[in-house]
């Protein structure tokens, strides 16, 4: 195991909190593998851009020889984290939670190593949390926090600024922070990994661990050793605004949701300055090469940035496609089936409908100021052709191809419904 892997990982832009880090450099670069684990709540049927980076650094743990747990969080998402949301996150089912567990846990799956030498292993909290009683959970770990400082954390701040914070989500953090001191337990885990918004939990679960680091069997009371927390930034551009945010939502893991041609071209699209950041996060090219492509070629940089990423997560096939499709739609070629595309009803289409309400009810614009505005300024196209006035009614065809700007596309498909 080398000596310096945990500097590797700084190097790279991973760490940016660490509860204790010369305890954490130690262990990570020792010659005994430690166990560490990763929590992910289950609030959508698939992962998006905001959980790359620290699967990323999971994946780099693992790759070193250290033992991976990723938690699932069954139980967790059942109430959702409040951390930095100004109200409360929309309540699902446990039905709909259920179905979650069992698709992020197969997406996890394109990051983390779950067979072979050293797999990860996945669990679902849900396995621990659910066989508590709230009398039992609020004797065993309740008694642990004190409210006054739970309050002070900015895991809740921005709740308690926005109207205050519920019950239910003061809970969260006792899960959270229990999850953590189960894992210890059981397997020995010595350190949790996670975004730098799950600071607060991450601590939580540290101090519970330090203050119920003994267990009872009969008469004696056995010591543990301290669990630490390390978590990396927020994915952020150098503007400083969260990346994963495109003109139809969420940048996701799951191809239904964002096809793999939409994937590649979010981060062709990315500022030229993000290019060598997201090179060393999701890359295993070497600093020095990355250093060197980006200087020397910052086009062919972002090429492969966006190739490699595209890889990391829909594999090679896919990856391939999402550059031929690129290459075809900017060069002289015609082949369009790795375009995004859309289904539209083309009865409506018949019956008539206006180039503007079209491209709203489509999806390629979020409002009809915004599609008027690009027409005006000649940059919304049809099928190769400009869209000159904002009173042309669509024409029947089997299929359009939607143009905005210079790199994004839309296939709308016209069927009868």
């Amino acid at each position: 195991m080398s000596n310096n892997f945990f500097d590797y990982l700084k190097e790279r832009g991973y760490v940016y909190q660490a509860t204790n880090e010369e305890e954490i450099k130690k262990k990570i670069n020792g010659e005994e593998p430690i166990t560490f684990y990763l929590g992910i709540d289950p609030t959508a049927d698939s992962l998006h851009i905001g959980h790359f980076f620290s699967l990323m650094m999971f994946r780099h743990l693992q790759s070193k020889g250290h033992r991976g747990i990723l938690v699932i969080g069954g139980a967790t998402a059942l109430i959702g984290d409040p951390t930095g949301k100004s109200d409360m996150r929309k309540m699902i089912t446990k039905e709909d939670v259920s179905h979650n567990v069992e698709e992020v846990m197969a997406l996890a799956r394109k990051f983390i190593q779950t067979e072979g030498e050293n797999p990860a292993i996945i669990l679902d909290n849900s396995e621990w949390i659910n066989s508590f009683t709230y009398i039992d959970f609020m004797r065993t770990v309740g008694v642990h926090f004190n409210v006054n400082k739970m309050l002070a954390s900015e895991a809740y701040s921005k709740r308690l600024e926005n109207g205050g914070l519920t019950f239910l989500e003061m809970g969260y953090m006792l899960m959270q922070a229990y999850d953590f001191l189960y894992l210890n337990r059981k397997y020995g885990c010595l350190l949790e990994i996670g975004g730098s918004d799950q600071w607060g939990n991450i601590v939580a679960g540290t101090e519970l661990s330090r203050k119920m680091n003994f267990h009872v069997e009969g008469k004696e009371k056995q010591e543990r050793p301290d669990t630490y927390g390390l978590t990396c930034p927020l994915l952020m551009t150098k503007e400083g605004k969260k990346m994963g945010k495109t003109e139809q939502g969420t940048l996701w893991v799951a191809r239904d949701k964002t096809t793999p041609f939409a994937f590649y071209q979010y981060f062709y699209n990315t500022s030229d300055a993000d290019t060598e950041k997201l090179l060393k996060l999701f890359t295993d090219i070497p600093t020095e090469e990355i250093e060197k492509i980006c200087r020397q070629d910052i086009i062919s940089a972002k090429k492969r940035m966006a190739y490699e990423i595209t890889k990391l997560v829909h594999g090679e096939e896919e990856a391939d496609k999402a550059v031929e499709a690129a290459s075809s739609l900017f060069g002289k070629g015609t082949r369009l089936e790795n375009v995004p595309s859309v289904s539209f009803d083309i009865v409506r289409v018949k019956k008539g409908i206006n180039v503007v309400d079209f491209a709203v009810e489509v999806g390629f614009f979020k409002s009809k100021g915004e599609v008027r505005r690009l027409i005006q300024q000649g940059g919304f196209s049809i099928n190769n052709k400009k869209v000159m006035s904002c009173e042309e009614v669509i024409q029947e065809k089997e299929s359009l191809l939607l143009q905005r700007g210079k790199k994004n596309f839309l296939r709308v498909l016209l069927k009868k419904e």
